[in-house]
């Protein structure tokens, strides 16, 4: 359906009090020794207590994400932007500007050739280090990916880690957020993913480990408000290990509201210990259209931005799924993942 560090030193103190009773004979001549007093008494039975071991704090979103979300200046929306401000086309370039001039997330797959990932990456982090913003990746690679559906493939099974070990070496270190797997879980429920569970899940809790042992801020799919149930989606991300996780993710590549979603994030976070959540607002602007299929009536929602209540297990609210970018041959699309300008320009005209 979609396109979408802590080390812990732990001090332990002792202390024993070592008492030395010496008896010995004395002459009728010899004095005895004084009483202790009760405040010596009370000082030689003192044992310091040995300090209670606490966690760190998590990092608070303003950490995660000092400058903001990742700009890519190479996404599909801006080669549009910059191919129609060529050929004269300004009012339509206007429209794309308001996509391309987005923050959104860079998706990895097994479309990008294996040779070309080193480069690629090291490229990302150095301009997110220039720019001194957050890279936020989506990976979206794992076996049998979308069970057969329109954004069918992935890796094969023995070499999803594999991959999954050479982007976390290579991003190893640049504090990115990672959005592992859009759908990944929630479709486990489906008909057209039975039998999946069990090669699955094992497969992504390993990923988990190794992203997160790299310093990465790993977030693992929890679908939408109107998908599974939050009591059965908590089953599912814990048995996908994401007690190893920052948190989860809700909405990549849907179309629900922020206020439906953000109590679904909130409601799901206190099933897990207080996890942290981002939600997908890149085409939510008018909400649900009864379709999840590139429905007519969609528009862009608000700017990505970080969350900063202090009551709230929102990190933030990002642009995931690239606007403009199909949901697969349906509703008059191309391909899942495909440029489709007319539809982007849909998205602009119908923003609020």
């Amino acid at each position: 359906m979609g396109k979408t560090r802590i080390t812990c030193f732990r001090a332990l103190a002792a202390a024993a009090v070592l008492a030395v009773t010496l008896a010995g004979c004395t002459s009728p001549s010899e004095q005895p020794a004084p009483a202790a007093s009760a405040d010596q008494e009370a000082r030689e039975s003192t044992v310091t207590p040995t300090p209670t071991p606490t966690e760190p704090a998590l990092p608070t979103p303003a950490e995660l994400y000092p400058g903001g979300p990742f700009l890519d200046r190479r996404s599909e929306a801006m080669y549009e932007e910059t191919a129609l401000r060529e050929a004269g086309k300004i009012e339509e370039a206007d429209k794309i500007a308001k996509i391309s001039q987005q923050p959104t997330a860079i998706w990895l797959g097994e479309w990008i050739a294996s040779d070309q990932l080193p480069g690629m990456l090291a490229q990302y982090r150095a301009e997110a280090e220039a720019d001194g913003t957050t890279l936020v990746f989506v990976m979206y690679a794992i076996p049998n990916r979308d069970c057969g559906g329109l954004s069918a493939g992935g890796l094969d099974g023995d070499q999803y880690l594999d991959w999954v070990r050479t982007v976390a070496d290579l991003l190893a270190g640049s504090g990115a957020a990672l959005i592992v797997e859009p759908d990944s879980l929630a479709m486990l429920e489906s008909e057209k993913c039975a039998g999946e569970a069990e090669r699955r899940l094992p497969m992504i809790r390993e990923s988990v480990d190794i992203y997160s042992a790299a310093g990465l801020t790993v977030y693992l799919d929890a679908g939408n408000n109107n998908w599974v149930p939050e009591e059965r989606m908590a089953e599912l991300l814990t048995a996908a290990g994401v007690q190893n996780a920052r948190g989860f993710f809700t909405n990549v590549s849907n179309f629900y509201g922020v206020d439906e979603e953000r109590e679904y994030g909130e409601a799901l976070s206190a099933l897990l210990h207080g996890k942290r959540f981002v939600t997908d607002v890149s085409r939510n602007g008018n909400g649900w259209q009864g379709d999840w299929c590139n429905p007519q009536g969609a528009a862009l929602g608000q700017s990505p931005r970080i969350a900063e209540g202090k009551d709230s297990h929102l990190d933030a609210l990002l642009w995931i799924k690239h606007p403009g970018a199909s949901d697969g041959a349906c509703n008059g699309g191309p391909r899942a993942g495909l440029w489709w300008h007319e539809y982007a320009i849909d998205l602009v005209d119908n923003a609020r």
